[in-house]
């Protein structure tokens, strides 16, 4: 947007952009199918996708169920949404104020970071059906994928919070946009997952959390730059929401069956879970476990 502003001006920048959302509203109309019985799918990759509607279907939506199981993948996509919010609204000013770049500089640092994001929102699908593929783990192909993108966008921000360097800044936030956009296709698989009859109602259950982050993060992360007058110190927040879901906790619970409802692997024999372990079972409950996962 601010290489069109400084190209074409900020009404031509609006112009050209709703000329392109046009031509694209145009190809989506030529080439989108309701019903996909035609290439480039072949007739056993029809043969697996579901009905196309419930409209025969008598069973209500099970709602009460629905939300406890999708109540926790709705927290994950809260604290994925509150990060790429933070990215969406505050990347082009973060280069333009806390480094001194002007427009044009700011626009192109700021390309980038998001160019890397558009290539994890890629790639975390490509990962995540090949993981699939390869072991038939479901819970492995989707949580494997969040957890290591999370991760990796912890562990890339902690050179933009120790480093005062625009140039390691913008690798160091296009690495981490790129690791925590790895999480939009798996998550997105998720509902359609546990709930294939009802995919729509669990898909709008999770993308509220996602709703909500985006209503909160963008204030509060301008309110710590108001208060501390520090953009390194706001980051550092960013980055604690990322690992914030990861911290350890005391726990002397034993291990949970996983035929008992909540589901968990492993005999956890002592005081306390690493991060890593205690949310990779956090996602656990929230996605199932192996192939044998309860559906609706």
């Amino acid at each position: 947007m601010r290489l069109l502003v400084g190209l074409v001006s900020w009404r031509g920048a609006f112009l050209v952009l709703a000329l392109l959302s046009l031509i694209w509203v145009l190809v989506w109309l030529w080439y989108f199918r309701d019903v996909p019985a035609a290439p480039p799918l072949t007739a056993e990759e029809l043969a697996t996708l579901p009905l196309r509607s419930r409209g025969n279907a008598t069973k209500p939506v099970p709602w009460f169920k629905l939300f406890r199981r999708m109540l926790p993948v709705t927290a994950v996509d809260f604290c994925y949404g509150w990060t790429l919010w933070l990215f969406l609204s505050w990347i082009p000013s973060f280069f333009y104020q806390n480094y001194q770049q002007n427009l044009m500089q700011s626009a192109f640092y700021s390309a980038g970071v998001f160019l890397a994001g558009v290539i994890g929102d890629t790639l975390g699908g490509v990962v995540s059906d090949q993981i699939l593929q390869r072991t038939g783990d479901r819970t492995a192909a989707r949580r494997n994928v969040i957890v290591a993108g999370m991760l990796g966008g912890f562990l890339f921000l902690i050179p933009v919070m120790l480093v005062h360097d625009v140039n390691v800044a913008a690798a160091s936030l296009a690495a981490a946009f790129f690791s925590v956009e790895l999480v939009v296709a798996p998550i997105w698989a998720v509902p359609m997952d546990i709930a294939p009859k009802y995919s729509g109602s669990a898909s709008g259950m999770m993308n509220f959390g996602f709703g909500v982050a985006g209503i909160i993060s963008p204030f509060v992360f301008g309110y710590l730059i108001d208060r501390t007058g520090s953009w390194t110190l706001a980051v550092r927040r960013l980055n604690l929401s990322l690992v914030d879901w990861c911290r350890p906790r005391v726990s002397n619970a034993p291990a949970v069956r996983a035929d008992s409802g909540c589901v968990c692997e492993g005999n956890y024999s002592h005081d306390f879970e690493s991060w890593a372990e205690r949310r990779m079972r956090t996602v656990t409950s929230a996605f199932g476990t192996g192939t044998d996962m309860p559906t609706y």
